[in-house]
């Protein structure tokens, strides 16, 4: 049985505890949300935002342009942002902005000669 508190959606508005050690680490809200794992509703297997954008949505051309969506790297199901990982479109809409802004700047680092 799936523990409901485990999976149930998180808001960065919440309140979250950020130790001296993350915070010393440049660890934000964003990136604990956003790293935070989650239960796929279709196939059971965790997963959490990072790795859906990074391979289940590489190639897709929407993965950076704010895609209300988040696919499954295990099952390649997909599923809207909204309720499944952040309740509301403003936390989603700041999800995806940071993600982007992370894999764009991973990609720009590393990824382009």
């Amino acid at each position: 049985m799936v523990d409901p508190a485990y999976s149930r959606p998180i808001s960065l508005k919440e309140p979250m505890w950020i130790t001296p050690e993350e915070r010393s680490a440049n660890i934000t809200k964003d990136l604990k949300v956003a790293a935070r794992r989650f239960l796929c509703p279709a196939c059971g297997r965790e997963f959490s935002l990072f790795q859906s954008r990074a391979v289940a949505c590489k190639f897709c051309p929407q993965a950076n342009q704010n895609c209300p969506n988040v696919r499954c790297p295990h099952c390649d199901s997909e599923f809207p942002i909204k309720g499944f990982i952040v309740p509301d479109k403003q936390d989603s809409v700041r999800i995806n902005n940071y993600t982007d802004n992370v894999f764009n700047n991973f990609d720009d680092t590393y990824n382009r000669r």
